[in-house]
């Protein structure tokens, strides 16, 4: 290891995935990750299971319960019933005495319910914790904020952004799904505990509104009522200063529980709180939103999620260009990479497909066992905090072959060292409802980092590969360079973390932004270090990359075999072609992905690196 810093490179795989997934997951990190959440479908299934058991209990006693009401009616009913008749004395006495007692107290109902209950307690342990509750409310306020989502519009299950009167659907859902006044109400719960009223009086108020429309409805699954709505609302109000909204708010709550007396108390404590200051009758108080000291770039953050930022399309700027790209590595000679310079300062490039569909499943299937709520340093220990929502989990590439494959091909591309001890094991990253990682930086900012006290070296490139799409959201935003990336899928995106000096770039603070709407939820990440070497390694692949633009790269494309009639006869490009379109049709037969052109001069090319590729004398 040599004194510089070591190399470092951190290879990201976002996927998401929906499902019934094994794994163990811990109750209070359900949320964190979309795994865990899909995990909890299971347990829901058998508590439907129970239920359906205990429905047709009830069912078959009410039956029974039915049929004894109309006998005894069918007795009332009848007139010419005489009572002198002594079997029917009898049996009146009976029912009397006996068989109504055994109707009121019958054991049935009792061992109905019970059933239910003991099947409930034993599926109890894998359900969520309250902090998934309160962790899940969370992220719906954090999509309400960055992409500045109506309230009203996500209770009636459509995510539109609200910007002054422009109203701008983000994404439709193919069946819209409703929240209930109980549902916005455990939001809005949530956010008043935390004394956060700027969230709470929205939810609070859409709530109150769902409630009232369905006043006098009783439902057995919710928790809360319009009068606790009300409740909340009011005294939300009042703490940010809006005494004639508290007021009203609580007359109405005595409209619905006249007895009440602290709320009786709070109504006279508003009405001489407006009586000594008339001008708060009419005064609108401001409320602000709460921010976190470490986020001091909030708002730049927030505006690169919703939009691309300022990054200039490639016919702007020429030196924004499209290659093949086999960084003189044999091993992709057969199977150039995609490559798009997304942007120069910092140095952002896209490989499109990088990975395949097979391996991304087989990445993700590796992991989830293994998946834990992921977390920061923060001085001498590892903790997950509320700015990075995801689960992580650790592979060797011993695990499995297709690890060795992606380790390989990533040090083909990039010339660094993937192994270790010179690089970390794969990280892979769940997000969850509305996963997210605030802006940071992926190499150590100070010398008291854990990751000099591990001798491991700074973080000094970024491998990150998208291994699914996502519907909306989760895009990658860069944020002192003022553009993001969008999800890509399978296709990998590369930066450097330093300058040659070793010095860590600040323009490569970025951010993942949250997740809208996954279709599933992974990343994966492989932090890499090496010598000396990887500084001349960056000012080789800077120095030789081709500048060109989208236009001559295009025209790169078309047939232009004149140009290698000096190296290979003309009278032979025909039986060329015809062996390139074979040798394409083998590789494909075996569902080998290899990109073979035919139909362009770039064929000979291809050809002839084939042939000095495979074919030099040892």
């Amino acid at each position: 290891m040599g004194p510089a810093a070591r190399l470092a490179a951190l290879l990201a795989v976002l996927a998401l995935q929906a499902g019934d997934l094994a794994g163990v997951a811990t109750r209070g990190d359900t949320f964190s990750a979309l795994t865990s959440v899909a995990r909890a479908l299971a347990p829901e299934r058998r508590l439907l299971g129970l239920l359906r058991r205990y429905l047709r209990g009830e069912e078959a006693r009410l039956r029974d319960l039915t049929r004894f009401y109309d006998k005894v009616l069918s007795l009332h009913e009848d007139s010419a019933t005489p009572v002198s008749n002594p079997l029917l004395a009898f049996t009146l006495i009976k029912r009397l005495q006996s068989d109504w007692k055994n109707v009121v107290h019958s054991l049935e109902a009792s061992e109905n319910i019970r059933a239910l209950k003991d099947g409930y307690e034993k599926v109890e342990q894998d359900l969520p914790a309250f902090e998934d509750l309160e962790g899940a409310a969370r992220a719906l306020m954090r999509l309400q904020d960055v992409y500045m989502l109506s309230v009203k519009g996500l209770a009636r299950g459509v995510f539109q952004r609200v910007t002054g009167c422009a109203v701008t659907d983000l994404y439709s859902p193919r069946r819209l799904f409703s929240l209930t006044g109980d549902d916005c109400f455990q939001v809005g719960k949530v956010a008043y505990d935390m004394g956060d009223y700027y969230h709470a009086i929205p939810w609070l108020e859409e709530a109150v509104s769902l409630f009232r429309g369905s006043y006098g409805e009783w439902k057995t699954e919710d928790e809360a009522s319009l009068e606790d709505a009300l409740d909340h609302l009011a005294f939300a109000y009042f703490q940010v200063g809006n005494i004639s909204c508290a007021l009203s708010l609580s007359r109405e709550f005595l409209l619905y529980s006249p007895d009440n007396k602290r709320m009786a108390r709070n109504v006279l404590k508003y009405e001489k709180l407006l009586a000594e200051s008339p001008n708060q009758a009419v005064a609108e108080a401001v409320i602000q939103r709460p921010n976190v000291p470490h986020l001091q770039t909030r708002d730049t953050y927030e505006e690169l999620c919703q939009t691309l930022g300022s990054q200039p399309t490639h016919y702007q700027i020429p030196s924004l260009y499209c290659s093949y790209e086999t960084s003189s590595s044999p091993y992709l000679l057969l199977q150039p990479v995609r490559k798009e310079v997304i942007h120069l300062e910092p140095y952002v490039v896209l490989y499109h497909d990088f990975v395949s569909d097979t391996e991304a499943q087989k990445i993700r299937g590796l992991a989830e066992p293994w998946l834990q709520r992921s977390v920061v340093a923060s001085g001498e220990k590892q903790l997950p905090v509320e700015y990075r929502i995801s689960k992580s989990a650790w592979l060797k590439d011993t695990v499995d072959p297709v690890l060795v494959t992606l380790d390989h091909r990533i040090a083909s591309l990039t010339g660094l060292d993937v192994q270790p001890p010179y690089a970390e094991y794969l990280q892979v990253v769940n997000y969850g409802i509305g996963g997210h990682y605030e802006p940071h930086f992926d190499h150590a900012t100070s010398p008291t980092s854990p990751l000099y006290r591990m001798n491991s070296g700074n973080r000094v490139a970024t491998f990150m590969i998208y291994l699914s799409s996502v519907e909306a959201g989760g895009a990658t935003a860069f944020i002192y360079g003022n553009f993001s990336v969008p999800v890509v899928k399978n296709a990998a995106l590369f930066w450097w973390n330093l300058h040659r000096s070793g010095e860590g770039d600040g323009d490569t603070l970025h951010a993942g932004c949250p997740v809208l709407w996954p279709t599933s939820g992974y990343t994966s990440m492989d932090r890499n270090s090496a010598d000396l070497a990887a500084q001349a390694l960056k000012t080789k692949m800077l120095a030789e990359r081709s500048w060109k633009s989208p236009l001559a790269f295009q025209r790169s494309q078309k047939p232009k075999a004149m140009i290698y009639r000096s190296g290979i006869a003309g009278s032979y490009r025909s039986t060329i072609f015809n062996f390139l379109k074979k040798l394409h049709t083998v590789f494909h037969s075996l569902a080998i992905p290899i990109y073979i052109p035919i139909n362009s001069a770039e064929g000979f090319l291809f050809l002839y690196r084939l042939i000095n590729t495979c074919f030099l004398p040892f």
